[in-house]
């Protein structure tokens, strides 16, 4: 940094001295300028005071077009003396005889002082337009280069690289503070730099160093900083470099939105092969545990065949497992078809009270020795849903009853209209569910912590979740400690019940 700083340092003296250069070749050539004047009128072709004075305003005018301020204030002030000297007698004097020569000579000094302020204001106001029109289409260009810029490439290595083509800037460099990555275009070498733009963006600060010309200002999104950029060599206006400094958010944010989205599409496309691949998978998997599920059902059932009592009993463990696994494989099955976007509802008209008796037949080995009370209200209206889907999450939430209450408390299903809609429930008498844990259960493959040591695939309530959603519902949850749980959902109405 010590050398960087030394360069600068360098860089600004010579500068310096090459405009204080040029500006006294201007100063001297201006000077010459009135000289002419005066040699003109006073020895070439001779003129009365009135047409002298004339001719030094139109040369104070010029100096004042093609220099500066600086440049016709100082010929002004030697015009005076020459028309004083020259012009007003005594002439070949800088004293004055004529009281009212007076008036006519600080007459001609302020006139020539006001023309040459209001020739360079005119002059310094048509190049700060001139500059703002460059800066426009300079900001237009890069836009332009940014809306064309290379998808495949790092966004923010074409960013610099595209600001310092457009603005001819020797060095810039950019932070993205997201992917903590700086990217330069003639910064390098600088350790310090990247500290400072670090800083820049974790703390909001602007800075400038007119020295070496230096800009570092944040980026914000909002009221969020999401970044930093470095200028070198910049002689922008603040509304150009506010207007730079949002086109690189906009582009900033925009390189978010895309990888967001290209993140998404791979994530989807994954989700659909997952899906394929355990489609696949299970016509594999169901074919010999069917295979196996005949054997174990004929072996059991069959009086003709001899068992002893230590073959019947490999031969239920193995039947059970046979069921434990072609249920883990569905539920898996079922739930890579939901997030591949695979999930389609079959809708039809039921009625509430044949779909809770279809789960209750497909439940009926599990709550043989139980006590289920079915509860389902007169006069329901039906329902326009997936039959075989909503036996599947009543199934589930038995299922769920069944393994979280003790064998002796009773299980209630039934149906009720609440609201003008057909509710679905399921209560357990069980230990309860913690409040922590409620917003918890419908993920995938969670288990309440009290109950690590249960069958369970962990898949079903989240299965039973996005079935729901696609119904247009969320399942309702009301649990408190040593009174057990009830499970919920409600089911729209066909709209032959609506009309009704």
């Amino acid at each position: 940094m010590m050398a960087s700083s030394a360069g600068s340092g360098t860089y600004s003296v010579s500068g310096i001295f090459v405009q204080s250069l040029r500006l006294a070749g201007r100063i001297v050539a201006a000077l010459g300028v009135i000289g002419v004047v005066t040699f003109f009128s006073f020895h070439l072709l001779p003129v009365n005071e009135i047409t002298a004075g004339f001719l030094y305003l139109v040369a104070i005018l010029l100096i004042a077009t093609a220099g500066g301020l600086v440049e016709s204030s100082i010929a002004s002030i030697v015009a005076m003396l020459c028309f004083n000297y020259f012009f007003l007698p005594p002439v070949g004097t800088l004293t004055i005889s004529d009281p009212r020569n007076w008036v006519a000579l600080f007459a001609f000094l302020a006139t020539s002082l006001t023309a040459s302020q209001l020739s360079a204001r005119a002059k310094r106001r048509t190049r700060e337009a001139i500059d703002r029109q460059n800066e426009i289409e300079k900001l237009y260009s890069l836009s332009r280069a940014l809306l064309l810029a290379d998808a495949t490439h790092p966004r923010g290595k074409q960013i610099v690289e595209q600001i310092a083509q457009a603005f001819e800037f020797p060095a810039v460099a950019l932070y993205d503070r997201a992917a903590d990555e700086i990217y330069r275009a003639g910064f390098d070498g600088l350790p310090d730099m990247d500290a400072a733009l670090r800083e820049a963006a974790v703390r909001s600060q602007f800075s400038r160093d007119e020295k070496s010309r230096l800009i570092i200002t944040p980026i914000r999104l909002g009221r969020q900083p999401i970044a930093s950029l470095a200028l070198r060599g910049t002689s922008l206006s603040d509304p150009a470099l506010q207007s730079l400094v949002n086109l690189v958010a906009i582009w900033l944010e925009r390189a978010l939105s895309e990888e967001a989205v290209n993140r998404a599409t791979v994530v989807r496309r994954s989700e659909e092969l997952k899906s394929t691949l355990l489609d696949a998978i299970a016509h594999e998997f169901k074919t010999p545990l069917t295979s196996i599920k005949a054997v174990t059902t004929d072996l059991l059932s069959d009086p003709a065949i001899p068992l002893e009592t230590r073959q019947r009993e490999l031969i239920s463990i193995a039947d059970e497992g046979a069921d434990r696994l072609s249920t883990l494989v569905t539920q898996a099955i079922q739930l890579a078809r939901i997030e591949g976007g695979k999930f389609q509802l079959n809708r039809g008209i039921h009625f509430p009270s044949s779909l809770i008796s279809a789960a209750l037949r497909q439940m009926k080995s599990l709550t043989d020795g139980r006590e289920i009370k079915v509860c389902i209200a007169e006069g329901l209206p039906l329902v326009s849903v997936d039959a075989e889907l909503v036996q599947m999450v009543i199934a589930q939430l038995i299922d769920n009853a069944l393994k979280y209450s003790p064998p002796s408390a009773p299980i209630s299903i039934g149906a009720r209209l609440t609201e003008g809609n057909v509710v679905i429930y399921v209560m357990d008498r069980g230990a309860g569910i913690p409040q922590e844990e409620q917003s918890r259960i419908f993920d995938k493959f969670y288990r309440g912590t009290k109950e690590q040591n249960l069958k369970s695939t962990g898949m079903g309530l989240a299965i039973a979740r996005e079935i729901v959603r696609a119904h247009g519902d969320e399942i309702q949850v009301s649990s408190k400690p040593d009174e057990g749980s009830e499970f919920s959902f409600s089911l729209p109405l066909s709209p032959r019940s609506g009309d009704e």
